[in-house]
């Protein structure tokens, strides 16, 4: 029987030590009902009410009791370097634009890798280097329906 979770927990909830984790991808992360396979083969089965965007260290709270820890997998990223601080502004919101999730940090963004945003950055003068790591996006991408995959906007079921 795979376990069942309808409840997500953030990181450092107290004294919960997992049982198992689950490494998922940004993409992967961002789910409602799905069949998650842990490392050691155990499957979960999460069903939620709303759809998340689980974060790094997340943590899945099981039936019955125990807790499976969500670990963010490494990633194909580009790692873009602004010249300064008002250019960094200018960088996020030509990709705030085109709804790419990329996660913002003090001197960089991260974003998926697409040799066309990679044109695009270079163009407005960004330096762009390849690198692999953990992807946490700003979460504010996905409110509103405004996820990447579709082309269709639900806003009949907030509330």
């Amino acid at each position: 029987m795979p376990y069942r979770s309808t409840e997500i927990l953030s990181p450092g909830f107290a004294g919960a030590t997992p049982l198992h984790r689950v490494t998922l991808t940004h993409d992967q992360r961002h789910l409602r009902r799905k069949l998650l396979h842990l490392e050691n083969d155990d499957v979960v089965m999460l069903d939620l009410k709303e759809p998340v965007m689980l974060g790094d260290g997340d943590l899945l709270v099981l039936e019955g009791g125990g807790y499976i820890e969500v670990k963010a997998a490494e990633e194909a990223l580009y790692e873009v370097h602004p010249r300064n601080a008002l250019h960094l502004i200018e960088l996020a919101w030509h990709l705030g634009n085109r709804h790419l999730p990329a996660a913002m940090e003090e001197g960089r963004i991260l974003i998926a890798r697409d040799p066309v945003i990679r044109a695009m950055l270079e163009g407005l003068g960004a330096k762009v280097d390849e690198v692999t790591e953990p992807f946490h996006p700003l979460r504010g991408a996905y409110h509103g329906g405004g996820h990447h995959h579709h082309g269709h906007d639900d806003h009949h079921h907030h509330g």
